[in-house]
């Protein structure tokens, strides 16, 4: 009689066929070949009495019953993982691989220009970068930490805050000597704005001061929904950019931009406090606690 640790290595085989797409490339990665990789979803399909998988010669496709063990087994493997990430904690030298999801624009820079000097400081630690604006699950995928920015940090996971993340108003001196300078939010239906642009609220710029707020409908000539698109549109005396604060932080130190309106706070969905997340219960290795403490060391200084 079948007992689950007898279907422990299928459940692995069958998440990385779920993860990668193909029994092929899952036979690669596993050192098996496809046969006996289909042999093994087979044989799990037959102990649970379901059918896991649709198969046709283009792709794989879930069943019902096949989501529902492939995130079951997810969770195992991320288990496994951390069983043997405690031989990592006992070991004197950090080693290994750590996964990081980060948002696309924190990435690019604040996290990046630190990565030289880590790697080589732990030449044994390996990073892996998960450029990523969606909600990770730490719970689910294959991920060691996350980095998000919010003033509520979601409950049920551990944290450190990194930095503050304001959203600043900002632009070039050229700029403001060719337009003029906004003394009050209002000011600024007269000026071309760089705004965000990927939903209609995100030209709707709200301003807060001394318990008051105001809402401005910004417009401008160019939208770009990437942070360093709106920041070099700026340095090009494009407009008046809604940026975040560590994008902005360099011109802002250069004297290349100077911030608009500083007297008042600029509200919007995207600032919060940049917090690196992992799941309470997770035993952190000493890879995951050196690259943790650099990144939050680097900020502090």
């Amino acid at each position: 009689m079948n007992t689950p640790l007898d279907n422990l290595a299928d459940m692995a085989v069958f998440a990385r066929v779920v993860e990668v797409g193909s029994f092929s490339a899952a036979a690669r990665q596993l050192g098996l070949t496809p046969s006996a990789v289909s042999r093994q979803v087979a044989r799990l399909e037959a102990a649970l009495h379901v059918r896991l998988l649709e198969r046709s010669t283009r792709k794989l496709r879930l069943t019902e019953a096949g989501s529902a063990a492939h995130t079951r087994c997810q969770t195992l493997v991320a288990a496994a993982r951390e069983v043997m990430a405690l031989a990592d904690t006992q070991s004197a030298t950090p080693h290994g691989l750590v996964r990081i999801s980060i948002p696309e624009a924190f990435a690019q820079q604040v996290v990046h220009p630190l990565m030289p000097a880590f790697l080589a400081r732990y030449p044994e630690v390996d990073v892996q970068l998960i450029i990523t604006d969606r909600t990770v699950d730490l719970y689910e995928e294959a991920v060691d930490l996350a980095i998000r920015i919010t003033d509520a940090p979601p409950p049920g996971l551990a944290g450190r805050p990194l930095m503050s993340s304001p959203h600043l108003v900002c632009a070039s001196p050229r700029y403001l000597a060719e337009r003029g300078t906004p003394a009050q939010p209002r000011d600024l239906t007269q000026h071309s704005c760089l705004y965000l642009g990927a939903d209609d609220r995100d030209r709707h710029w709200r301003f807060q001061k001394n318990g008051d707020e105001v809402t401005v409908r910004v417009s401008g000539r160019y939208v770009a929904d990437h942070s360093e698109v709106r920041l070099d549109g700026a340095l090009h005396h494009l407009g008046i950019a809604s940026l975040p604060g560590f994008t902005a932080a360099r011109a802002l130190q250069s004297g290349a931009l100077v911030r608009v309106l500083s007297d008042w706070a600029h509200v919007t969905d995207y600032a919060g406090t940049a917090w690196l997340l992992y799941p309470p219960n997770r035993y952190l290795a000493a890879k995951l606690r050196v690259w943790i403490d650099f990144v939050v060391a680097a900020q502090a200084a």
